[in-house]
């Protein structure tokens, strides 16, 4: 299990820094620095550095296998954090689903684009044992 003095840090292209605040802050990540060609956010308690590299974008993004995301454990947190999504007008890549519905790992889920095609997962686990 995770202890609370940890962590967890992920590096992303990013195509323009401005676009890339505008929706990890509407996505309610708050901005905790910024340079000439990078910005780093506070991500769900994490933390996410998108790095200005205009020629890394994927043009055709795919979920599989590049995407990352958030896991809640809470039912209520994921339930909330999608009505905030719809609310906020933040582009869906795919419309909130169930996955491997009737088996032990189904679970709910959609899919959300940054402004560099970056995709983000939000899901939850009806199962806790299949979180991992």
């Amino acid at each position: 299990m995770r202890n609370t003095n940890k962590v967890f840090h992920l590096a992303i292209p990013c195509k323009d820094l401005d676009d890339t605040v505008e929706f990890y802050e509407k996505l309610g990540c708050q901005l905790a620095r910024r340079y000439d060609d990078r910005v780093t956010f506070n991500f769900f308690g994490d933390q996410v550095v998108c790095h200005l590299g205009p020629d890394e974008i994927d043009n055709e993004p795919k979920m599989y296998p590049r995407h990352f995301g958030i896991t809640f454990l809470e039912k209520q947190e994921y339930n909330d954090t999608l009505e905030y999504a719809i609310r906020h007008n933040l582009p869906f890549f795919t419309e909130p689903m169930v996955r491997f519905e009737g088996r032990q790992e189904e679970h709910l889920t959609f899919f959300l684009i940054d402004p560099s095609n970056n995709l983000l997962e939000f899901k939850y686990y009806y199962d806790v044992n299949m979180v991992y």
